[in-house]
């Protein structure tokens, strides 16, 4: 099966001081085509005697593997004809990948160091970088090389971290990359462009391909003359960008950042942008579940026909994996992944907490699911999108409250799984399965509330007669 082009993510990354309980979150929403592309989410064990070959289904990338890998969690398509496409995780070394946010390098870059057919891909990506890294920094040597040696297929933008830092990594041609660690107390979200601005050679706080800067001055690449920012150099600045990104991360900084006053459609928008308060959980997910909401772009709102179809929003139907991968520094390390995993659109379905450390998910995550099933997790999330978009303005404090109750479960569990004696890979996998059970039945008794709220909104009735 030929994969469907997805040049739709959002991402959001934010450094340990920014967050209200010290922990560093990279986060994001993996977009697709089309609107119903099953997945699963699994854990991986570890191995000591792995296969040391990989070749992509998709491109046929090749490379070698350490023959030790770490045991890591991940978020693949149920249907791998095409590839694993494992998106995200965590693993046991307490290191987190998304991979990846799709983004797009300029023809002029592009004319002197086109993108390599069958160079490392998204659908490569995880599955040959997490197992085998340590560090979020290391994730990006090890990334940067094989995009250096071997080439890259796509433009892409990858997000690491580990217990004390967050990084963002941009692949911009076919050998060349450069990356950033967001500050500690800063934010970051990014939509479908390349978005790192001015890079210090002489900082800890960037890395890049070996002679990027040769690179560049050879070729006569720089807009600017002097200074060196990535975004100028390699991105576009198109009118997809102004409609279609931009306004993604204006809404992102609208939500944290409120008094920055920014325009939807600016194309200077800050990569790194600091919060007005500490950001929770909570606030990311209200990022990636969002579609403009309260502004007159929203597409389900009250504007003009013109304001809700001007801007690409975030939450989409199209949404088909949404992850908030949480590394907890103040718990011991068996305990400290957490993944907030959610399918579908997070405007309207829950994330669920998991133990990455946790031998297993659960049953029902892992599963194989290629056609509906009412058990089935990214099912269920499809089928309350439908029911809730169907009436959501009758309907919306149903759904809000809902969410509300999901989130206070999911920390409840969290608590829980922190209280857990003894704590092991076992333990805390049976407890992952017990999780999944509990969101499954309120998840199922939210279904019925929808299709009897729904019933009701039926065009299909009239008044009746009393006498009747």
């Amino acid at each position: 099966m030929t994969r469907l082009p997805h040049q739709a993510c959002t991402s959001v990354l934010v450094g340990k001081l920014a967050t209200l309980d010290g922990s560093p979150l990279i986060a994001r929403n993996e977009d697709n085509a089309v609107a119903i592309w099953p997945k699963q989410a699994v854990s991986h064990p570890a191995s000591t005697s792995g296969t040391t070959h990989f070749v992509s289904k998709n491109n046929q990338f090749t490379t070698s593997l350490p023959q030790a890998a770490a045991q890591y969690t991940a978020v693949p398509d149920s249907d791998s004809s095409a590839g694993d496409y494992g998106e995200s995780g965590i693993n046991a070394h307490q290191v987190a990948m998304s991979a990846t946010e799709s983004a797009y390098t300029n023809s002029r870059v592009l004319g002197v160091d086109p993108l390599v057919p069958n160079g490392i891909a998204e659908d490569a990506m995880l599955t040959v970088i997490l197992p085998y890294i340590d560090s979020a920094q290391a994730g990006i040597q090890r990334l940067g090389h094989l995009v250096h040696t071997q080439g890259a297929a796509e433009t892409n933008g990858v997000l690491f971290s580990d217990l004390d830092e967050v990084w963002y990594m941009e692949i911009v041609s076919g050998h060349h990359w450069v990356a950033q660690r967001i500050p500690d107390d800063a934010y970051a979200v990014v939509a479908n462009q390349l978005a790192i601005e001015e890079v210090d050679f002489d900082s800890p706080n960037f890395l890049t391909s070996p002679n990027l800067r040769q690179f560049v001055q050879s070729h006569r690449l720089n807009p600017d003359g002097g200074g060196f920012n990535s975004r100028h150099i390699f991105g576009t600045h198109s009118e997809q960008d102004a409609h279609y990104n931009t306004p993604r991360v204006w809404y992102g900084h609208k939500i944290l950042t409120p008094s920055a006053f920014e325009n939807p459609t600016d194309m200077t928008l800050p990569f790194i942008q600091h919060a007005e308060r500490k950001i929770g959980l909570d606030d990311v997910a209200t990022i990636l579940g969002s579609h403009y909401n309260g502004t007159p772009y929203d597409p389900l709102g009250h504007g003009t026909a013109t304001e809700r179809t001007a801007y690409r929003a975030i939450g989409l139907a199209r949404t088909q994996n949404s992850h908030i991968l949480q590394l907890r520094r103040n718990v011991p390390p068996l305990r400290a992944g957490i993944v907030w995993q959610g399918f579908g659109n997070p405007a309207f379905t829950p994330y669920v907490p998991f133990f990455a450390a946790g031998d297993q998910l659960a049953p029902t995550y892992a599963a194989a699911n290629p056609t509906y099933s009412a058990t089935n997790p990214y099912w269920q999330a499809k089928l309350v999108e439908v029911l809730s978009e169907a009436h959501y303005h009758q309907n919306r404090g149903l759904i809000d409250h809902f969410l509300q109750a999901s989130q206070q479960r999911g920390i409840q569990r969290v608590q829980a799984g922190d209280d857990l004696t003894p704590s092991t890979p076992t333990t805390l996998g049976e407890f992952n399965v017990a999780t999944a059970a509990s969101f499954a039945t309120a998840l199922q008794a939210h279904i019925g509330a929808l299709v009897q709220a729904n019933a009701e909104q039926s065009a299909l009735s009239f008044a009746m007669d009393s006498q009747l």
